[in-house]
């Protein structure tokens, strides 16, 4: 059950008051109607916790971050529901990454790895040979696409890769309709996997490529659409401007970090950047109902 518990104008700035929500794990929504703004609530039991915290923020005194409510088991599995209910494409992405990984053992199983590379090969004596993407057209082998993407061959990079998941793509499911997300993972997953292959060839994987777009989306978003703001601190954006940098460089190779898919990661953050204003274009018809 969903419950309004704030109606004021939209030129109040929630987005402080809405990133200790997220710290404080309250599921909520802000809600925007002409000039008005709504905070909804998931759990009605939130309630006065919440509104007395509003009352503290509009005084300007500092939050009382309660974590111990989360020590309860039946509020943890409250909120576990939660997310699999309104964040499923998220989690999907995750788990999916997480089987892959795991199937192709970080990319040492060549038996099942051979199944999700962008284009599939065989070996002759010790020596892969790979098809053409002509095969992999002329062959409907339409998962390999995005198959890529949920290839890991590293843990360190594994867990970078869905950490930014989680946190990136909750955020947009939680704010628009499920076939953005979906649209999103999608078209900049084909995007950086095309690219990636043709500069390197067919051994590559993970969701970084992903992770840049859905970055640059969501920095370029807030900006055109401030009033919906996703919430994400900025220097993220900084952050991963720096990491695109630092790989293109050449200094992980020499760190011994192993190469990056730079070129995914590049192209990754433009189909973002292109993302935005399309999405916002035709944002009266993508916003989640609540």
């Amino acid at each position: 059950m969903n419950i309004k518990i704030l109606d004021i104008p939209s030129s109040e700035d929630l987005q402080e008051f809405a990133g200790f929500l997220w710290q404080a794990k309250i599921p909520h929504r802000i809600r925007h109607q002409g000039d008005r703004q709504e905070l909804w609530l998931r759990n009605a039991a939130d309630t006065d916790y919440v509104l007395e915290q509003y009352q503290r923020w509009k005084q300007g005194d500092e939050f009382e971050l309660v974590m111990a409510q989360n020590d309860n088991p039946n509020l943890k599995v409250s909120q576990f529901m939660f997310w699999v209910q309104h964040v499923p494409v998220t989690l999907s992405l995750i788990v999916i990454s997480l089987v892959l990984t795991l199937l192709t053992g970080f990319g040492r199983q060549m038996e099942f790895l051979h199944w999700f590379t962008f284009v599939d090969f065989t070996f002759q004596g010790q020596y892969p040979v790979f098809q053409s993407l002509g095969t992999l057209i002329a062959e409907g082998q339409w998962w390999r696409w995005i198959s890529p993407v949920f290839l890991h061959f590293g843990f360190m990079h594994l867990v970078f890769n869905l950490l930014w998941t989680w946190e990136l793509g909750r955020r947009i499911e939680l704010v628009h309709r499920r076939s953005v997300i979906v649209v999103l993972v999608l078209f900049m997953g084909v995007m950086s996997n095309i690219s990636q292959f043709v500069i390197t060839g067919p051994i590559f994987g993970g969701l970084s490529g992903i992770i840049f777009g859905l970055m640059a989306y969501t920095w370029l978003w807030d900006r055109i659409c401030p009033a919906h703001s996703y919430g994400l601190p900025p220097v993220m954006m900084t952050f991963m401007v720096v990491w695109l940098i630092f790989g293109v460089s050449g200094l992980p190779e020499k760190m011994g970090l192993g190469s990056f898919a730079n070129t995914a990661h590049l192209i990754g953050l433009l189909s973002g950047l292109l993302c935005a204003p399309l999405v916002y274009l035709f944002r009266d018809q993508l916003w989640r109902k609540i």
